[in-house]
């Protein structure tokens, strides 16, 4: 058989699988009679009561002198981490706002970073395509800059977003420009398993970020560029458990939901959206309607610790409050009093859900927390 021959075998059957995605989608959308929100307002369901003074900016954390592209909270809730493209880690106490730690990164240009379990270590990642690791009781070096104690190097592309396996402060994945997740084993520095890249059950494009199951630590979802999401299982790295599509855009973050068996997302389309890992089905669209029809991406998201609210960071510098039983804004912390001043790029719920913390292009965060009786549920 001739190499033309070859090409139009594989041309038709490319076809072929377009035509009976196109099919299957179809057929989906035919079984899905309602969502999330039609069913809750059928069964009269009310919106969560929530006002202005239910969510107030307590703390601004300043020291950062350029965009702060990502954050992170450790479990026992007192301490952030953020990453800024000034170069440099910042470990905050947030309850009194001060430094515990400034580390100067080997690369400038980070894009993510993690607190550990155990809140002993944190990990970063960026444009070198490495993911670097930092013990925090380490001995800072002769012009006092903290050491790094292990770099895991093996993408082929920038490392765009990291997270430590729960309860283990040994493993932790990353995701990449070069399409493929990682698992890692921190204690040798190498890679467990691989996810996507020469399977064709993989991404077709970069992965911007994960979120592994709070419920089930072998399960992570992975966002990315090609706008789907796909289920991974650490135990089988060769194939997706489940792809998801609905976006139209890039999947910045996905998060899951609480209770392990749904999980959220958002992306450069303007929307969040809902899915069940169990079905494969999207459960609800989260979309603010604009009078310019030009929707602001999503940068970030997180849920609060029931599920009932999703915390949503956009390009314009609003972040949404949304319901998600009834998919309605009740809060845009942007139009607040105190709220930053550009692009929010990354947000995150303290573990026991009493504050909200946001990182934003104008090089500050800000705690949120809630006021009176108030408590994220």
């Amino acid at each position: 058989m001739s190499v033309a021959e070859l090409k139009d075998r594989h041309t038709a059957a490319a076809e072929t699988l377009n035509s009976l995605k196109d099919r299957l989608k179809q057929k989906r959308l035919l079984l899905l009679d309602t969502d999330v929100a039609g069913y809750a307002r059928s069964q009269g369901q009310t919106r969560v009561s929530f006002g202005p003074t239910d969510l107030v900016c307590c703390r601004t954390l300043q020291g950062h002198t350029g965009k702060v592209y990502s954050l992170d909270w450790t479990p026992e809730r007192n301490r952030i981490v953020s990453a800024s493209q000034d170069g440099r880690l910042i470990v905050w106490n947030a309850l009194t706002s001060q430094k515990t730690h400034a580390i100067k990164l080997p690369c400038a240009w980070v894009m993510t970073c993690a607190f550990s379990p155990n809140g002993q270590s944190v990990a970063c990642g960026g444009l070198d395509s490495m993911c670097s690791i930092f013990n925090l009781n380490s001995q800072t070096d002769k012009d006092g800059n903290l050491p790094v104690s292990r770099m895991l190097s093996g993408h082929k592309g920038y490392v765009s977003s990291c997270q430590y396996v729960p309860d283990e402060d040994t493993h932790l994945i990353t995701a990449s420009g070069d399409q493929t997740c990682v698992l890692w084993d921190i204690t040798t520095g190498l890679r467990t398993s691989v996810f996507g890249g020469e399977f064709q059950s993989g991404h077709t494009a970069d992965v911007l970020s994960v979120s592994i199951n709070g419920s089930n630590s072998r399960m992570f979802i992975s966002g990315s560029c090609d706008s789907t999401v796909r289920l991974w299982d650490t135990r089988v790295a060769s194939r997706a458990s489940r792809t998801f599509h609905g976006h139209e855009g890039d999947v910045n973050s996905v998060k899951f939901f609480p209770d392990g068996y749904r999980f959220g997302t958002g992306s450069d389309d303007g929307t969040c959206r809902l899915f069940d890992i169990r079905t494969g089905h999207q459960l609800q669209e989260y979309n603010q309607q604009h009078d310019d029809n030009e929707a602001p991406h999503v940068t970030s998201i997180a849920f609060s610790t029931s599920g009932r609210l999703l915390f949503a960071g956009y390009t314009n510098g609003d972040c949404y409050v949304w319901d998600t039983l009834l998919a309605e804004v009740v809060l845009d912390l942007g139009k607040l009093q105190n709220s930053h001043g550009s692009r929010i790029s990354c947000l995150g719920l303290s573990a026991d859900g009493s504050a909200l913390c946001t990182g934003s292009w104008d090089s500050n965060l800000k705690i949120w927390a809630f006021g009176g009786h108030r408590r994220v549920n």
